[in-house]
Order: structure tokens, then C-alpha cells, then sequence
């Protein structure tokens, strides 16, 4: 298990995921005891479909996506609180009203311009292992205002949770708090679409509150509960998603119905809250026993196509002595267990990467674009893409000087070992990420040519 858990962690990608999903976890929990009590634990399905049409509004735009999304839903959240307060249409039905509406406006807006594409279904179904520092810096940020927030606020919250009227009637701001709510709410749903996605990040929200009301009566030990929950169904659910090569969201979600069920069965004993411990962890073990058992950086479309070949040894071996100087002596191997995930990662946070040494397998493949009769060459491997028409995960490849004739390619679909410097070049206004060989072999074992993570 030590070693599965320093496999995992060798990938900085899979690091900041966790970190960033542990903290809007324990955000999610602790807003997700306030509106289910409230009965409005909807809210989060709600302001996730209002999420998407703002993502969707933000790619239409080529904007920043988080900076649309943030104040849009923002605003909606406060209009859902004060649609549901102030009109005869109340509670779920609001909810329903404006999460159907704006869920109807992203898909138009993305039928009309870029079309399903794995951005979108990142959006819709989560994607965790793709983000970028800049997402990492704001959702950390952001969390742990979340925390502080709810954290001073602890004694108002617990006040207009319980009995509303009652802390009106005490002079308690009961407006002003349940708009903090929203707000909190709303910051929470924006950044959890990014781990769980549109379709699932409700469930970050209603299954730790729900677990632990199974089992304790206080609203203090429910939250802490909660919080806890979520912690550790969170990285369970990332490590069987690692081991497993399952979707992370899905997997964080199946966690937390298991062991919502268990703190239920728990629940019903004399004596629930050992049986709740003795079942989570006996869940624990039973999944973790057997662990240790691309082109453009813009907006445009990447030109991946099909090639292979044997190379002259003297091509192929061009200089090897000066792989490891040019890059401090590190090299960083793209793996077959997370192929998809590291090479999202080194387009996302290309600045960590250009002018280091790359190594990777795959098929060689070249493809013909435009006006230019030269082909364009890759490495690359087949991947789940959205709607089955984008799922190619790889680089395009190229010597810097020396650049052989066509007839010493490779044959097409050869399986190849690429090793060279990340660099870029422009073109038409876009800048290219490639991969500028030192070294290129013609292998006769191969991987698979297809990969899920």
C-alpha cells in the first residue's frame, strides 16, 4: 500500500488534486449540513447546471472559465434565495426553474460554437486530474475562505439552520446570513465542477451530511462527521480510481453511497458509533488490499493523424549522450498507467515542462494538413474522448536539424519510443507544443494503444 500511495505522489498532478478535492470536500460537508437540514439540499444540483451554463458562456468567449463562472453563479444563488423567499415559487421548484434554464442555454451555446467536445464533458462528468496552477492557486484561495467564513460564522449558521424564526426574532440578520450561505454555496459548487463535475458534485454535498445524521444527533458532531467522511471518502475514492483506472468523481461518489449505507446499517445498533467505525474501516481494507497487486496550447484543433517506420541507426540514435545533460540529468516519462492524465498536464502547465527531457511510447503516426507537403509527425496513444471523436493523447514529434526523407519513416501504426526537449513553435497565430528528438526507436514489444487515464 506504501508503495501504491509513493506511486501516486511521484505524480504532481495527482498532488494537487488531492489537495484541491480534499478542501472543497471538507467545504462541501460542512455547507451540506445547513441545506439539508434546510431541505435544500438541491441547491447544489441546481447551481451546477447554472455552473455549466456559465462554463459554456466562457469557452463560447475564450475567457478564463472560473471568472465567468464565480460571479454568474454567484448572482444566481442569491436569486434563488430571493426567487424562493420573496414569490409563490418556492423551494425545488425555483431550483428546478433555473438549473433547467440555464442547463438549456450551455448546450445551446456550445451547439452553436465548439460542440461536444472533452473540455464539455470534463465540465459535465469532472475532471480532476486536468487542472492547471492557476486553478489549483484560486481554488485553495477560495476554500479556505470558504472555511474561515463558515467557521466564524459556526454559532449564526447553527442559529438560522435550526429555527430561522426563532433567531429572526433574536435579532439575528437571518437575511444577510442565508445569503452567506448562498455565497459559500456558490463558491463551493464552482469549484467542485471541476473535480466532480456538473452531473455529480451534488453528491459532495448531500451523502457526508446524510452518513453521519445516521449516526449522531448534535449539529457540532454531525458537521465535524461529516467533514471527516468526505475527507476520507474523497481519497479513497481517488485511489481506487488510480489503481482501478476508474473515473475519479464516479468513484468518489460509489465511496460515499457505500458508505452511506454502512453508517446506516451502523446506525441501527445499540451501540452505533463503534460499529460505524468498525465498518468504514473494514471498507477501507477491502479496497485498498489489493493495491499494490496533443498539439495545440490554444484553442485550435490538434492535428493528430497516423504514422511509423525504421530509421537509419544514425537518425535514430542522434546523439543519446546528450538526453540527460540537457535536461539537468531528468527524465520525465510519460507511463502507461496515467498516459492521459501527464500529458493533460504538460499542455495545462506548460511553463513546468518546456525545455525538459520527454520520454514516451506510442504509435507513430504523420498526417497532412493544408498547403504543406511535409507530414506532420506524432507519438500518441487512443483515449476516451467526448462523443468518441477527440480521444488522441500524445505530442507531435520532429528532429530539430537533420530531418530524414520520407522514405525512412517509419511504417504507420509502428510502436515507437520518443525521447527529446519540450519546445514550441508558432503557426497562424497559435503557438505548438513538440517534442524535439534526441532519440527515437522502432520497438518490437508494444503497450496499449489504448488508454483510459
Amino acid at each position: 500500500m506504501i508503495d501504491v500511495l509513493k506511486e501516486m505522489f511521484g505524480y504532481t498532478f495527482l498532488a494537487r488534486a488531492v489537495l484541491v478535492g480534499s478542501m472543497v470536500s471538507v467545504c462541501a460537508a460542512l455547507l451540506g449540513v445547513s441545506l439539508v437540514l434546510k431541505r435544500y439540499s438541491m441547491i447544489g444540483d441546481g447551481l451546477s447546471h447554472v455552473g455549466f451554463g456559465a462554463l459554456a458562456l466562457a469557452t463560447a468567449l475564450n475567457a478564463a472559465p472560473l471568472t465567468v463562472a464565480i460571479p454568474v453563479v454567484v448572482a444566481a444563488a442569491f436569486l434563488l434565495l430571493r426567487v424562493s423567499e420573496n414569490s409563490k415559487i418556492k423551494g425545488d421548484a425555483a431550483i428546478a426553474l433555473i438549473s433547467t434554464g440555464s442547463l438549456a442555454v450551455g448546450v445551446v451555446i456550445i451547439s452553436r460554437t465548439t460542440g461536444m467536445n472533452t473540455d464539455v464533458c470534463n465540465y459535465l462528468f469532472g475532471s480532476i486530474l486536468a487542472m492547471n496552477k492557476t486553478d489549483v492557486y484560486l481554488s485553495t484561495g477560495l476554500s479556505a475562505a470558504v472555511l474561515i467564513l463558515f467557521i466564524t460564522f459556526y454559532n449564526k449558521l447553527f442559529a438560522i439552520t435550526f429555527d430561522e424564526t426563532f433567531a429572526k426574532a433574536s435579532g439575528i440578520k437571518t437575511g444577510l446570513y442565508n445569503m452567506l450561505i448562498a455565497l459559500l454555496t456558490a463558491l463551493t459548487i464552482v469549484l467542485g465542477m471541476r473535480m466532480m463535475g456538473a452531473m455529480l458534485i451534488s453528491s459532495l454535498i448531500i451523502f457526508p451530511a446524510l452518513s453521519s445524521m445516521r449516526i449522531f444527533k448534535k449539529f457540532k458532531s454531525v458537521t465535524v462527521c461529516s467533514a471527516l467522511i468526505s475527507i476520507g471518502c474523497f481519497f479513497v475514492g481517488v485511489v481506487i480510481s488510480y489503481i482501478y483506472a476508474t473515473p475519479t468523481g464516479a468513484s468518489v461518489v460509489m465511496i460515499n453511497i457505500i458508505v452511506f449505507v454502512l453508517f446506516w446499517l451502523a446506525g441501527n445498533f445499540r451501540r452505533p458509533f463503534p460499529a460505524s467505525v468498525c465498518a468504514v474501516f473494514a471498507l477501507c481494507v477491502f479496497m485498498l488490499s489489493g493495491c499494490g497487486s496533443g498539439r495545440t496550447l490554444g484553442a485550435k484543433t490538434n492535428k493528430a493523424g497516423t504514422l511509423s517506420v525504421k530509421v537509419p541507426e544514425s537518425v535514430l540514435q542522434k546523439e543519446p549522450e546528450k538526453i540527460a545533460s540537457n535536461s539537468g540529468g531528468d527524465i520525465i516519462e510519460i507511463k502507461e498507467k496515467m498516459y492521459i492524465a501527464q500529458t493533460n498536464d504538460i499542455y495545462l502547465n506548460t511553463e513546468d515542462y518546456l525545455g525538459k527531457m520527454i520520454k514516451l511510447e506510442g504509435l507513430f503516426k504523420e498526417e497532412y494538413f493544408g498547403e504543406r507537403e511535409d507530414p506532420y509527425c506524432f507519438v500518441l496513444r487512443y483515449g476516451p474522448g467526448c462523443c468518441g471523436t477527440d480521444g488522441n493523447a500524445g505530442f507531435e514529434v520532429a528532429w530539430e536539424n537533420d530531418l530524414p526523407s520520407k522514405g525512412e519513416y517509419p511504417k504507420v501504426d509502428d510502436w515507437v519510443e520518443a525521447t527529446g526537449t519540450l519546445k514550441t513553435y508558432e503557426e497562424d497565430g497559435y503557438p505548438y507544443l513538440y517534442i524535439s528528438l534526441s532519440q527515437l526507436k522502432v520497438l518490437d514489444e508494444r503497450g496499449a494503444e489504448f488508454v483510459t487515464q
